[in-house]
């Protein structure tokens, strides 16, 4: 599918929601780190993903880091709601306060916990589509919700005209060659070490974690793959490896992203809400030592990298539970 025709952008980072020391969103960290990745080569923000904490987010501040994105980006670059849930009725809430918000897009993740059967899956995904005008990112990735998206709800999904694209972080290389073949669904790596592979067969893009941290080699690798030019895009995937493998190998990737970017100076605590926590000891180091191992990457300069295991340690419970509605 030409870049024309692609409403979300290609290098989308999944967004931390920096919090304050006692776990409230700090705002004006948010918008730093907003501009940031835009600065750096990011043309799409998913706001309250995964990696922002949506789980324990409330509505309220789902919906304002719509609106502080859209003003933060300018036009500069699309901003996406993660607006999925596992009740329908409170995905479509969701996706119609975004919309409202200026939302771009809308990331719709299969529910989780209670395992709908896969007409359960495409009842929710037509609902939520049907509910906004907005372009619908179906998000498949199993190893959080115990349900794969099947190849056949895909294609039946896909007939929806407000459904364009998928997210996918299951890494089955077959499965994303015979869905590009067999429909025109966007395909969005959600899985950061196979973000190359991915493009390699026809993906649109990336929504990555590691790209909070180093937003430019997504953008040179994807505009080496626009280019033809695959040299350049394996010297920046092979560059890559060792922060992608600190981000998403010890602890959950928010945890990681978040000490990250904390230890760089980006941002201004590495505080993320119970029941996550800040690496222990022995993942700290682990993920220091991933560090001592990059090199060379555009953007970001390891040599000031000052973690603080104290700052990241436990988590925060914030005043305002996280609400359905």
């Amino acid at each position: 599918m030409s870049t024309s025709s692609n409403p979300f952008g290609q290098v989308l980072v999944a967004l931390v929601t920096p919090f304050t020391a006692d776990g409230e969103v700090d705002w004006p960290a948010v918008e730093k780190h907003m501009d940031d990745v835009i600065n750096d080569g990011a043309d799409g923000i998913v706001v309250s993903g995964t990696t922002g904490e949506t789980s324990t987010l409330t509505d309220a501040e789902k919906i304002r880091l719509v609106e502080v994105g859209k003003s933060v980006a300018g036009g500069r670059a699309k901003i996406i709601t993660g607006g999925g849930s596992n009740e329908t009725a409170h995905a479509m809430q969701l996706a119609k306060q975004s919309e409202k918000a200026g939302a771009d897009g809308n990331l719709v993740v299969t529910p989780y916990y209670n395992k709908p059967t896969q007409a359960g899956l495409l009842t929710h995904f037509r609902m939520i589509a049907d509910a906004t005008d907005l372009p619908v990112i179906l998000y498949d990735i199993p190893g959080r919700t115990g349900v794969p998206i099947a190849y056949e709800t895909i294609l039946r999904a896909a007939k929806h005209p407000n459904i364009v694209a998928i997210k996918d972080a299951k890494g089955d290389l077959g499965e994303v060659s015979r869905v590009l073949n067999q429909t025109d669904l966007m395909y969005f790596s959600g899985d950061d070490k196979n973000v190359l592979p991915h493009l390699a067969i026809g993906a649109t893009g990336l929504i990555g974690v590691t790209n909070n941290i180093a937003a430019q080699p997504y953008r040179q690798m994807i505009d080496a793959v626009n280019a033809g030019d695959l040299a350049t895009a394996t010297a920046a995937h092979q560059k890559l490896e060792p922060l992608v493998r600190a981000v998403m190998t010890h602890v959950p990737g928010t945890v990681a992203a978040k000490y990250i970017l904390h230890g760089l100076g980006r941002i201004g605590s590495p505080r993320v809400r119970l029941p996550l926590v800040g690496p222990e000891e022995w993942e700290a180091a682990k993920i220091e030592d991933e560090i001592y191992l990059v090199s060379g990457i555009p953007g970001v300069d390891f040599s000031n990298f000052r973690p603080d295991r104290n700052a990241a340690a436990g988590g925060a419970l914030p005043k305002v539970a996280g609400t359905t509605r």
